[in-house]
């Protein structure tokens, strides 16, 4: 079979092009983030402040009844019980810069600040060049924000501390919120960071969340309950669905469909069990974190979500800049209605 010349090649090259697909950018990178989701949901605005955003709470009762008959003396007491909580809020940033250079390349010209597109700009340009710019602002910084939902703060002194925080492996020690976990029995999450995969059968997970979901909601009837899970919390505990269900042999040997999956975790008295992604990002995959987001909820600063800027462009330099901020924090007002758990 025959080669082409060099001089075949080069006229080739001079006379084609490539078949170039334009549009947006396919994003291979983007996945699902539950937790997020819920925790703006239900988050909660305030006002403003000067440094902390803080909150009453109770953990025990000092009254009590006593007998008495016709003029025994009896006693008054004097209850002192109210303790108060407290968080900073932080504020948080991100931006982008853009040189004018780089637009007109794009066939995009800037003047007074406001963008226009070329004319023949479609025969140039493949894929919006500012869009994906502020594409990645956008999904990149929501990505982050869920990064620092599940760390603990220790990364970085700037921003709020997030889930872990809260949710302690150890909870009888440690201060959370200003109050003392060894002091205040009630001040403390529920953990349990070493449960047993090696039978499955025995089916420890699920032993263990019948008893904890009751003690979840004993305090806090009412609690909205959510169960996060990462991929290997959740394939230890579909191995225990497994080894106690059965998969039907009806139908097999007529051709029919066989799903061996295993269904959508649920459980009494909690809204829902999903996979979370974070956690295998952080490398928790081995946890599951059961969150009451009637307690545990973001704050956000009245008029400072995801708030929009363009700075003016320095007179020295022909740069374009955007940026957005959020103002708030993650607080707790109670912490024995969620729960914390690991694998051995």
């Amino acid at each position: 079979m025959g080669e082409f010349t060099a001089a075949e090649l080069a006229n080739a090259a001079n006379s084609l092009l490539d078949f170039h697909i334009k549009g947006k950018a396919i994003d291979q990178i983007r996945q699902a983030r539950p937790m997020y989701d819920r925790f703006v949901k239900m988050q909660k605005q305030f006002p403003g402040g000067k440094e902390f955003l803080t909150g009453p709470v109770r953990g025990e009762y000092q009254t009590t009844l006593m007998g008495f008959s016709h003029d025994d003396e009896v006693e008054y007491g004097n209850p002192t019980t109210t303790k108060r909580w407290s968080y900073n809020w932080f504020e948080l940033h991100s931006g982008i810069k853009v040189t004018m250079t780089e637009l007109k390349h794009a066939g995009i010209s800037v003047t007074d600040g406001k963008t226009s597109n070329h004319s023949g700009q479609d025969e140039i340009q493949l894929t919006n060049l500012l869009d994906e710019k502020i594409y990645d602002m956008m999904e990149g910084s929501v990505v982050d924000f869920v990064n620092i939902l599940g760390q603990d703060g220790s990364q970085d002194a700037a921003v709020f501390p997030g889930v872990p925080n809260f949710l302690s492996t150890t909870p009888t020690t440690g201060v959370t919120g200003g109050l003392d976990r060894a002091l205040n029995s009630w001040w403390r999450n529920r953990a349990s960071m070493s449960l047993s995969t090696t039978t499955p059968s025995d089916m420890a997970i699920s032993r263990k969340m019948q008893q904890d979901v009751r003690q979840l909601k004993r305090k806090a009837p009412n609690a909205k309950l959510y169960g996060y899970m990462g991929s290997d919390f959740l394939d230890a505990w579909e191995q225990e669905f497994r080894a106690k269900g059965y998969i039907t042999q009806t139908g097999w040997s007529k051709g029919g469909n066989i799903d061996p999956s295993v269904g959508d975790v649920d459980f009494k008295g909690v809204q829902g069990f999903v996979y979370e992604p974070v956690l295998d990002d952080l490398g928790l995959e081995d946890e599951l974190w059961l969150i009451d987001h009637d307690a545990i909820r973001l704050m956000v600063m009245e008029g400072e979500e995801w708030k929009q800027h363009t700075p003016d462009r320095p007179a020295e330099k022909y740069v374009l800049y955007k940026a957005q901020t959020w103002t708030g924090g993650l607080i707790a007002n109670r912490l024995n209605s969620s729960g914390r758990y690991g694998l051995a």
